[in-house]
């Protein structure tokens, strides 16, 4: 993941540099959209499967186009991530049992730089693929399936966050930053309607979109501190043995040396605003 984020970021980078420099048609506009598609996860409780359990998705958005090759987009989205390592195939997984979903409300503004020159409604650039990058601020809540009922994991403190046996660990937020980019198309159908198709990976800063990344505690001090529902949401292997829960302490429950990312993609379909397009002269 780590060199295809480089890879993006470089093109990102180079293509910009070259739509600088390209003689860019004089021209101005603004359309709003809606965004149809799916979001997905990838963490400890899904390492790698891209599109795996995809949960619907929806947004809005308004863009406003600066010339025939660059726009500037902000928006909103809303979707569900989900992961169960009862449906993995790696046996560790299988026997750590754990599952989540959560909501991710995001807001974003991010740039889009054009291959080819595009304009809805325009017959000559009717077709451009692009690629894009912002930044996001998004809210989540990590949520286990626990007897038929979805049950919010921060509150519970599953790895111990501020209790008598780590007081120093402090409970994650769950109001983040993220860097989203991607790639695309755009298709101009009419004289004021454009549709695409686009994949947005979100490089977040938090191991907690599913409550798991370091080790496991002492089950006696969450039940104490937090209740027994929380020692049972903490670790819920297979194995029922107490004694052996007990001998998990210490033990790693997630990855902490990877943070988790989260993904949109889908329909683009846009709606150019009326008005005459302005001309921006020496652009």
């Amino acid at each position: 993941m780590k060199k295809f984020c480089l890879i993006i970021f470089s093109c990102f980078s180079l293509v910009s540099v070259y739509a600088q420099k390209q003689p860019n048609k004089p021209y101005m506009s603004n359309d709003i959209g809606v965004f149809l598609g799916g979001a997905y996860y990838i963490g400890d409780l899904n390492p790698s499967k891209h599109f795996f359990m995809t949960q619907p998705a929806i947004g809005v958005f308004y863009r406003f186009n600066l010339n025939y090759r660059v726009a500037f987009r902000g928006g909103f989205n809303f979707g569900t991530i989900q992961a169960d390592d009862s449906q993995s195939s790696n046996p560790d997984q299988i026997e750590r049992n754990l599952n989540f979903k959560s909501r991710i409300v995001e807001f974003y503004t991010q740039a889009e730089f054009n291959f080819w020159e595009y304009r809805v409604g325009h017959t000559d650039f009717i077709f451009a693929p692009y690629i894009f990058a912002g930044i996001a601020g998004f809210q989540f809540n990590p949520m286990a399936n626990y007897g038929n009922q979805w049950i919010d994991l921060r509150p519970l403190s599953t790895e111990g966050q501020k209790t008598s046996q780590n007081s120093t660990l402090k409970p994650y937020s769950l109001y983040q930053i993220a860097v989203p980019f991607g790639i695309g198309f755009k298709l101009s159908l009419s004289n004021q309607i454009g549709i695409g198709f686009e994949w947005g990976p979100r490089k977040t800063f938090t191991d907690y979109l599913d409550d798991v990344s370091g080790k496991y505690v002492d089950p006696t001090i969450l039940a104490h501190d937090k209740g027994n529902l929380s020692a049972l949401l903490s670790n819920r292997s297979k194995t029922s043995d107490p004694n052996i829960a007990m001998n998990d302490t210490g033990k790693l429950r997630g990855n902490p040396n990877t943070k988790d990312w989260y993904f949109y993609y889908g329909l683009v379909i846009s709606f150019k605003l009326k008005g005459k397009p302005k001309e921006c002269k020496g652009v």
